[in-house]
């Protein structure tokens, strides 16, 4: 008996722009202790240690075209307000554990750092 199939994610294309964002973040990324970087579905999974923290695009996105995903198990109440206020961090539901972070512009790098930190630190 064969198993159905399920149907594949969609994850949209990025541009050329965020893959030079991506780029930037993942060099930097890798140099924080503990780090490791593996390829998965068109994406750089970040790990710390065995665990999981982000997903930064490599060719292909979670969910909108200039965004990387943040894994944040278990937000303190501080951080779900953080988020909710900050104009970048998208979420179908502030509980999930996984957020999205949007790109816009260069400027934009130092605040996705922040936000991986804190996805780093919550891996711990």
């Amino acid at each position: 008996m064969r198993r159905e199939k399920r149907p594949r994610p969609n994850l949209p294309k990025i541009s050329e722009e965020m893959k030079a964002w991506s780029a930037a973040l993942a060099s930097e990324v890798s140099t924080w202790p503990h780090v490791i970087t593996r390829p998965m579905f068109g994406m750089t999974a970040l790990y710390r240690g065995k665990r999981i923290f982000a997903v930064l695009p490599r060719t292909r996105c979670m969910d909108f075209p200039n965004s990387l995903g943040l894994k944040l198990k278990s937000p303190s109440p501080r951080i779900r307000r953080i988020a909710q206020r900050d104009p970048h961090i998208r979420f179908a539901d502030i509980k999930a554990c996984w957020w999205s972070f949007e790109m816009n512009s260069n400027d934009d790098i130092r605040f996705a750092l922040e936000w991986l930190n804190r996805a780093y630190e919550a891996a711990s």
